[in-house]
């Protein structure tokens, strides 16, 4: 992957630089927001890591204007805020994930394999065992059962289904609805997604994990 870090600490900078590059990944790095928009501007990157507080533009600016001039570049940010507001904020504003400092490398690594992941229009279908769904035609097939779903159950289903293995935080899935829910909604959406998903005696794809979020997978989550 072609990266770029936007982050005003020198050693994290250099740390995730060295990191990075050691996976056999393309490196390039910004001190600030205003010189990460110069750069996003120039060039095309797979995927911007972008720490939020930084001085001249922070992170949330720059992601606001880089989806306002139409740039598509999965974001994931970089955090010590841990609150819901700061989060759903960068979420709001166009970032595809988030990580909250302290992190380990590894972590990060697979949040941002994920979101390049999600960030490859080239897919026309997600799979996880035996369902199926068509990004194309937005249908959803289970075998040869075709599932009917709600808008909100549809969008619930897509963000995980494009991360399917892994944990999706509540805050991205609500997110991921384009409208503000409580957790208690999300819930009752998840439930309804569940009965369709996992009833009639089939295979269990929809996990909880608890304090956490929800992820789709073959595998009984930990």
């Amino acid at each position: 992957m072609d990266l770029l870090i936007v982050e005003d600490e020198r050693r994290m900078v250099e740390l995730l630089r060295k990191g990075f590059s050691e996976e056999g990944h393309s490196v390039s790095c910004a001190l600030d927001g205003s010189e990460g928009l110069r750069k996003v501007r120039e060039r095309h990157f797979d995927v911007v890591i972008l720490d939020i507080m930084m001085p001249r533009m922070d992170g949330f600016e720059m992601a606001r204007r880089m989806r306002a001039e139409g740039d598509p570049t999965p974001v994931l940010m970089l955090t010590a805020k841990d609150s819901v507001p700061d989060v759903v904020q960068g979420l709001d504003l166009g970032a595809d994930d988030y990580v909250i400092k302290p992190f380990s490398f590894d972590e990060l690594l697979l949040r941002v394999c994920a979101v390049h992941r999600r960030g490859d229009t080239s897919k026309t279908r997600l799979e996880v065992g035996d369902l199926i769904m068509n990004l194309s035609t937005h249908q959803v097939h289970q075998g040869d059962r075709r599932i009917n779903l709600s808008r909100t159950e549809y969008l619930l289903l897509e963000r995980l289904m494009r991360d399917a293995g892994e944990v999706v935080p509540r805050e991205a899935l609500i997110a991921s609805l384009g409208r503000d829910v409580s957790g208690n909604t999300l819930e009752a959406f998840v439930r309804l997604l569940r009965h369709k998903i996992d009833g009639e005696g089939r295979e269990r794809l929809i996990h909880t994990v608890r304090g956490v979020g929800y992820l789709v997978s073959e595998e009984q989550a930990l």
